[in-house]
């Protein structure tokens, strides 16, 4: 005989802590190649825009919300606007080795569809110049901002989504170690086109596992006197679903 309690578990999901989690703050998120600041339109703006603009630049736009940009003008007003929402909630990735502690972003990340209720969050219009695309610094700023989501706020739930066409966002998200879960159909019009979008996710119960990879890669015995890798993130990923990690 099937008893009430099981009843109710089928029908309505497991118990969970309802909690909220907290509303991710502007601070700083401290690694040691690259820091996580709240992003300052006026501070960051000359670097965000040197490494952004121009026709060799356009691609970064391709699949964002807005840009790319004419005019430097134009670029501030972006900047000030991404930098006074509340959510999404905008920081700039600062490339420590620089010795600028304040202007010298080479990208920016957001906290997005910020849900506490629910624990849920998104990690999302990121842009990333080309001087931080492929580098450490790329990595461990998405380490921090995960790590600062599950350990310091307390979400259960951590979501990336992307253009379906957007294939490097795509594999970027499985290297990272977020599981693909499906596309949303014509879920936006972006520029005047259809947007796919692709989900993907990250939880609180896998993050334990999800932090020793990212930990184990971005320690400095990973890479050679060339600075390349001597394992790949992706790789360390694979072995956790594999169950060797």
């Amino acid at each position: 005989m099937t008893s009430k309690h099981n009843i109710d578990t089928v029908a309505t999901g497991a118990q969970v802590d309802a909690t909220p989690a907290k509303r991710p703050r502007r601070i700083a998120l401290d690694g040691r190649v690259v820091s996580v600041v709240p992003l300052d339109a006026v501070a960051h703006a000359e670097t965000l825009y040197e490494g952004s603009r121009g026709a060799q630049n356009e691609w970064l736009w391709r699949y964002l919300f807005e840009g790319p940009f004419a005019t430097r003008a134009a670029f501030d007003a972006h900047l000030r606007e991404r930098a006074s929402s509340e959510d999404p909630l905008f920081f700039a990735i600062i490339e420590k080795s620089s010795g600028d502690a304040v202007g010298s972003a080479v990208g920016y990340a957001s906290y997005m569809r910020i849900e506490p209720a629910h624990r849920a969050i998104e990690v999302g219009s990121i842009l990333f110049t080309p001087r931080l695309q492929r580098t450490v610094g790329a990595t461990e700023a998405m380490y921090l901002m995960a790590r600062h989501v599950f350990e310091d706020l307390g979400y259960r739930r951590y979501e990336w989504k992307c253009n379906a066409l957007n294939a490097p966002s795509r594999r970027a998200a499985l290297r990272l170690g977020f599981t693909f879960e499906g596309i949303f159909r014509q879920h936006m019009i972006i520029k005047g086109r259809n947007r796919d979008t692709a989900w993907f996710s990250m939880l609180d119960s896998e993050w334990p596992q999800r932090k020793a990879a990212f930990e184990r890669w971005l320690d400095p015995s990973n890479f050679d006197g060339q600075g390349r890798q001597k394992v790949a993130l992706s790789a360390l990923n694979r072995e956790i679903e594999n169950g060797g990690f």
